[in-house]
């Protein structure tokens, strides 16, 4: 049986790797926008899409950092990720998303780190309450920010430590980002209870990949694309089941992949290797979690039990508490049995 969009709309989901920023809506945008005129960025909805698309990794980097500068405020950062919980829970059926955030991009900008932590806090509460998504924080270092940012996001993440926060990662740019450089602050919030999850492989070699694995003690790979390249590693990635965080519209949009007919989804699936399906930054690349569902199914021709496999991935590979993951696969087990 072929699965169907409906069915994948209505399929209850877990996300590992999505952007916070990256997540505001062409609405949430818009909004940020008239709150601050003067920027680049049109507080018209309709003029946002054309404004979003861009032509290679550096350029979406480009466009990103001008939506980080909307956020001028606690405000304005609480706004935001209400907002996001609401269309996540709303619109893509979200249970449970673990939100990559960057605290260091506003805090340079001026928000006091205790004011944006007590702000995403506020907001997680809230949507849980209101929405029944339950969310959890990956705090990130940005690349392009080097050390500075790095200790400063690290500093944040051990010292202030909100309570949703489970992980800590790398993302930004890998070209010209060596991930050895982070070693000392990925082993610090280890050794702090964190989890590891730095993006790697997504625009660069498998030599990044083997980086975040050996030393920055990855649990699962951002992106990852390149992996297939090096069939050492992929026996690797298999044997210690650290997954991929596979984001395939984001790949096309960035130039990271050619065309969906080259994806490396399908190798990655028929090596064993975990997999889970992701959105990165769905407003900016034209997608969401239903629609990355969508893609990967027409990839690997999944039926409504294949989907309801990945969904069930995600939940598993999650940081999340034993209840919480009990109770969305008990959901998903559920759903697809009344509607497979």
């Amino acid at each position: 049986m072929t699965v169907t969009r409906e069915f994948l709309a209505g399929l209850p989901k877990a996300e590992l790797h999505v952007h916070h920023v990256g997540s505001a809506s062409p609405r949430i945008v818009a909004e940020l926008a008239a709150r601050h005129p003067g920027s680049p960025v049109p507080a018209d909805p309709g003029a946002l899409t054309e404004y979003f698309k861009f032509s290679d990794f550096a350029h979406f980097i480009e466009i990103y950092l001008s939506v980080v500068e909307l956020i001028k405020t606690p405000e304005d950062v609480r706004l935001l990720t209400y907002e996001i919980a609401r269309e996540m829970a709303g619109q893509q059926n979200l249970r449970y998303a673990e939100l990559t955030v960057t605290p260091y991009t506003s805090v340079i900008r001026g928000i006091a780190a205790e004011a944006f932590c007590e702000a995403i806090e506020d907001a997680r509460i809230a949507a849980e309450k209101d929405f029944g998504l339950v969310l959890r924080w990956i705090f990130d270092i940005s690349g392009e920010d080097g050390i500075p940012g790095a200790d400063e996001t690290l500093r944040i993440a051990t010292k202030i430590r909100p309570e949703g926060l489970v992980g800590f990662g790398l993302g930004g740019p890998e070209i010209g980002v060596p991930r050895p450089q982070f070693q000392p602050h990925f082993e610090a919030a280890i050794a702090a209870g964190l989890h590891s999850v730095p993006h790697a492989g997504e625009t660069t070699g498998p030599q990044t990949i083997w980086d975040a694995v050996r030393v920055l003690k990855a649990e699962r790979i951002g992106h990852g694309t390149s992996a297939m390249q090096d069939p050492a590693l992929v026996d690797y990635l298999g044997e210690h089941r650290i997954p991929l965080e596979v984001s395939p519209t984001s790949n096309i949009a960035t130039r990271a992949v050619d065309s969906y007919d080259v994806h490396p989804l399908r190798a990655m699936v028929d090596a064993g290797l975990v997999v889970t399906i992701n959105s990165d930054d769905p407003p900016m690349f034209g997608t969401d979690l239903t629609n990355e569902y969508v893609v990967a199914s027409r990839l690997l021709d999944l039926d409504p039990a294949g989907a309801g496999e990945f969904a069930k991935t995600a939940v598993r590979e999650s940081f999340a508490e034993d209840s919480v993951k009990d109770a969305l696969l008990t959901e998903i087990d559920s759903y697809v049995t009344q509607n497979g």
